[in-house]
């Protein structure tokens, strides 16, 4: 029998950085999955990032996990969105070869020390005194481990729907995972279902380029690693469309026919990337919708229509298609069609995505209710370092709401839940003039090292970079001027009598580097990176100084841990809806109590007040 310290159930983008991330810990890690070659498959869009996705690929990046750098080597075309707008909510994306990026991500994998893969399916979990302790594969032999990590992505009693036909899947040629599903069921009784969907596959030869919009890249691509400088292939654009009245007229038709409108689809999707039938319905006032027609590799004439995700009849795709500008002539390669499958209630498990009824066994990825590659990757980050800190005896990796989106995420899961597919936006985070893109690693490099998740060759290039910062920073400061002396050389400020370093002039929204620059010549010489960081550091920093109370306020709150446990019906002033909303959240820090639905201040001052009392007592 084999043993190993972690095993990694699943080779999509949770299981894939999981898989890193634990075997970047020292951990001796396995990865199972059915096919070696479909490491890094993109199974929905060919594309990486987006806001608030951007800034989870970069936070990945900072912690050494390997979606970034995959991403960076099969991106065709990058661009910053929102771009004019401040950099807080500035999101890097690009659009990706899938061949690519399925070739960069099984050789990062099979460069990666302490791990293994393994081709076989697992179909049911091995257990050992009320812990996972291992996996059994489907010819009767079994690897036993420490911890477990599940990442089944739509596998789970996976189900395709075009219409009325339904076909037992996890994506287009691929089976599902109904034992396993059985299994976790018997296992865990709070499970649902949830559903995604796809668009059709166009064949580019037979699309009229020529009478298209085409949106090129970036002439200034910003890359999602720390690492990296430039794109590493050829760049390409990417064509837009629209859908019109005859479009939806033809959907509004066979809205019937559709797999959802018809009732076959029981699960809950996505909200925000509906499908055509919804968008339709959802926005009767719309005359048109855009489509964005993305080209799925340099030598694939394939091309990804994002925007029109749909189940209805493959007959019925190929008329409304047909009816959108450029498309008149068009061939469908695949049909479009939803899925829906088994997820875990997330608020099942704990802030480490350890199942908290059943020790051992991690959870990343669709299964937890998200949907999307990059919330995928992070959470699998979140498991593989805790799988591994769980299996070697070390501290777990935790991370807070106040310092990173995974933290946002994480945080948002366990202690919310999830009523549709979760995704990412930087609305959902409060601090986000300091959690932006640009900084990600300044905020978690330094956690990485301290985990030993992070390498030498990033351990030198952030040392590097966070020496040129700090004496770019000390040059500023020591550079300061009278309301007089700016003004006289061009840097318009109040007459107040305050003197202002070179760094807080900076802070003026008409104020750029370049007028400092001008103003000091000492500044000519100093790289235009660390420039460029420090002009965004300058502009929110009275911002993020005000955010400061609200940071250590909510971190006060974190620090009140609350034992497992805990029994909130010796809590004879909360409301019996509170105690049971508690007692399923089961909150591990009075921050998070204050996060669960319907909390009010009241019912976190008598926990805080039984807190106190049990410290004083020594219980704590």
């Amino acid at each position: 029998m084999k043993h190993l310290d972690v095993i990694v159930v699943g080779g999509g983008h949770a299981g894939a950085e999981a898989a890193h991330a634990s075997a970047r810990m020292g951990a001796q890690t396995g990865l199972v999955t059915m096919r070696r070659a479909d490491l890094g498959v993109m199974s929905c869009n060919p594309a990486i990032g987006g806001l608030g996705k951007g800034h989870l690929v970069r936070e990945i990046d900072a912690l050494d996990g390997v979606m970034s750098r995959a991403a960076d080597r099969a991106g065709i075309q990058f661009r910053l969105l929102n771009r004019r707008k401040g950099p807080a909510v500035q999101g890097p994306r690009a659009q990706a070869d899938r061949k690519l990026y399925r070739e960069a991500m099984t050789e990062l994998t099979a460069a990666q020390p302490n791990l293994a893969v393994i081709e076989a399916e697992v179909t049911d979990l091995r257990l050992e005194a009320g812990r996972v302790a291992g996996v059994i594969l489907a010819d009767g032999s079994e690897i036993t481990a420490k911890a477990v990590i599940l990442t089944a992505g739509t596998f789970l009693n996976g189900v395709m729907h075009i219409g009325d036909q339904r076909a037992a899947g996890g994506r287009v040629g691929d089976a599902p995972s109904v034992r396993l599903a059985q299994r976790l069921r018997d296992l865990e009784p709070r499970i649902g279902r949830l559903k995604t969907g796809t668009p059709p596959r166009l064949d580019g030869r037979t699309i009229d380029w020529s009478i298209l919009e085409m949106q090129p890249g970036d002439e200034d691509p910003v890359m999602f690693s720390f690492l990296n400088r430039r794109p590493f292939v050829r760049q390409i654009a990417c064509g837009i469309t629209h859908t019109n009245e005859s479009t939806h007229e033809v959907i509004r038709a066979n809205l019937q026919r559709s797999a959802m409108y018809g009732g076959h689809i029981e699960g809950v999707g996505p909200r925000y990337c509906p499908s055509i039938e919804d968008k339709v319905v959802r926005f009767a006032d719309k005359s048109a919708h855009q489509v964005f027609l993305e080209p799925e590799g340099l030598d694939d004439h394939t091309v990804y229509p994002n925007g029109i995700s749909t189940s209805l009849p493959f007959e019925v795709q190929e008329a409304y298609v047909r009816s959108i500008r450029g498309l008149e002539q068009v061939k469908i390669l695949q049909a479009g069609y939803a899925i829906e499958y088994d997820f875990v209630d997330p608020r099942a498990l704990s802030n480490r995505l350890e199942l908290r009824d059943l020790p051992g066994l991690f959870l990343a990825g669709q299964i937890n209710g998200t949907t999307g590659y990059e919330e995928a990757a992070a959470q699998g980050l979140v498991a593989g370092f805790n799988a591994a800190s769980n299996s070697l005896g070390r501290a777990p990796v935790t991370f807070s709401r106040t310092e990173s989106y995974i933290g946002v995420m994480i945080d948002d899961l366990v202690t919310r839940g999830v009523s549709e597919p979760y995704r990412m936006f930087t609305s959902r985070a409060e601090f986000r003039l300091a959690l932006r893109a640009d900084n990600a690693d300044q905020r978690l490099t330094p956690l990485g090292l301290a985990a030993g998740c992070v390498g030498e060759e990033r351990r030198g290039a952030f040392e590097e970079k966070m020496a040129r910062l700090g004496a770019g920073r000390a040059l500023l400061e020591s550079l300061v001027l009278t309301p007089k002396q700016a003004n006289e050389r061009g840097l318009r400020v109040n007459q107040d009598g305050t003197k202002r370093s070179a760094f807080e002039l900076l802070a003026f929204p008409e104020i750029d580097f370049a007028a400092v620059s001008a103003a000091f010549p000492e500044l000519a010489e100093m790289p235009e990176d660390v420039s460029e960081q420090l002009s965004r550091e300058a502009l929110y920093a009275n911002y993020i100084e005000r955010q400061k109370l609200d940071v250590e306020a909510m971190r006060r709150d974190e620090h009140w841990e609350i034992p497992e446990g805990f029994d909130y019906e010796a809590l004879p002033g909360l409301s019996k809806e509170l105690r049971g909303k508690f007692g399923r959240a089961q909150p591990r820090t009075l921050a998070q109590a204050g996060r669960v639905d319907g909390a009010t201040p009241a019912a976190l001052a008598l926990i805080l007040a039984h807190l106190r009392q049990r410290k004083r007592a020594g219980q704590a």
